[in-house]
């Protein structure tokens, strides 16, 4: 039996742990989200094939400067033939005051051999200020790119033609996620890329491993245990590219100046040989400070764990 994500449009997971930057920044909020989506809310993993369907239930917390900034939810069905992956996020406390900004993010479609996922659909919606922008994408069972969709504050603004080059060998955030969790879980690393198309623009998402730790548990982070570290960095292909970075490209920028681009930590929070490998951490250094998201809890059909944070 083989194995069996809107910034969204993306992340995943974790994804969302730049927002006070993005707000600080006056960044666009749709592509910044959907960006760190993907990228911070990576998705999980099997692994080894698992005889039944498995559900998987994790909350992840954002904290910049000691500033509990946003909050998300991941929610997971990975069937034996098929995937669906829903994630929920917003922002929390004081951030939430200045910005009130909420995301969806989701994607469904066909698991393909041991690391391949390939969508059916992706959508990715952002609320702000009472406006809500929604796209969706739609593929097929053979990878192909059908459609593309957005609406904007009640507004059809999808482009009257797409451009069929930005769309070739891409795939959406999400899945594109699980493509990296089930390489690491294959080969034990986390050197893939994966490209993307978002609507404009497309770009390659690639991980890059530099080594293992030893975590241990803390007040906001359920997780202790070893772990897998990676690296996260977008490359800006075809399509619509501003001339100085913006959004996600521009804190990846001031994290190399700083020394080191964004950090994902991978591991298994549930030792079972059938269970996920998940982030547990992420940490990404911008001009503002550092940011680091923690997981704060998980349940699968055999564990319930969670921290004892003061909100």
């Amino acid at each position: 039996m083989e194995c069996e994500k809107n910034c969204h449009e993306r992340l995943v997971v974790v994804i969302f742990i730049l927002a006070y930057s993005a707000f600080m920044m006056k960044f666009t909020k749709n592509t910044f989200f959907i960006v760190v989506l993907c990228i911070l809310m990576g998705m999980p993993l099997m692994a080894q094939a698992a005889p039944k369907p498995q559900q998987y239930q994790l909350t992840y917390d954002v904290y910049a400067g000691g500033l509990h900034a946003l909050k998300s939810d991941l929610l997971i069905h990975y069937g034996v033939t098929n995937y669906k992956i829903d994630v929920k996020t917003t922002t929390f406390g004081l951030l939430k005051k200045l910005t009130d900004w909420r995301g969806s993010f989701g994607s469904a479609g066909w698991r393909v051999g041991q690391t391949t996922h390939r969508p059916r659909l992706h959508f990715s919606e952002a609320v702000s200020d009472g406006e809500t922008e929604r796209k969706d994408f739609t593929y097929g069972r053979n990878g192909d790119f059908k459609t593309y969709k957005i609406v904007n504050a009640g507004k059809d603004e999808t482009p009257p033609k797409i451009e069929i080059s930005l769309t070739k060998n891409t795939t959406d955030i999400l899945s594109a996620t699980l493509d990296i969790m089930a390489d690491l879980n294959k080969t034990g690393s986390c050197n893939i890329a994966r490209r993307i198309f978002d609507g404009d623009r497309n770009f390659d998402v690639a991980f890059r491993q530099q080594g293992q730790e030893n975590l241990t548990q803390t007040k906001y982070n359920i997780y202790s245990g070893e772990s897998v570290i990676c690296t996260i960095e977008v490359k800006p292909r075809d399509g619509k590219w501003h001339k100085k970075p913006r959004g996600w490209l521009s804190i990846q920028e001031q994290g190399r100046k700083a020394g080191t681009i964004p950090t994902i930590w991978f591991a298994k929070v549930n030792k079972d040989k059938e269970s996920l490998y998940v982030p547990v951490k992420v940490r990404v250094k911008t001009d503002y400070g550092t940011l680091f998201m923690h997981l704060t809890s998980y349940k699968d059909s055999k564990n319930s764990l969670k921290t004892q944070i003061k909100q």
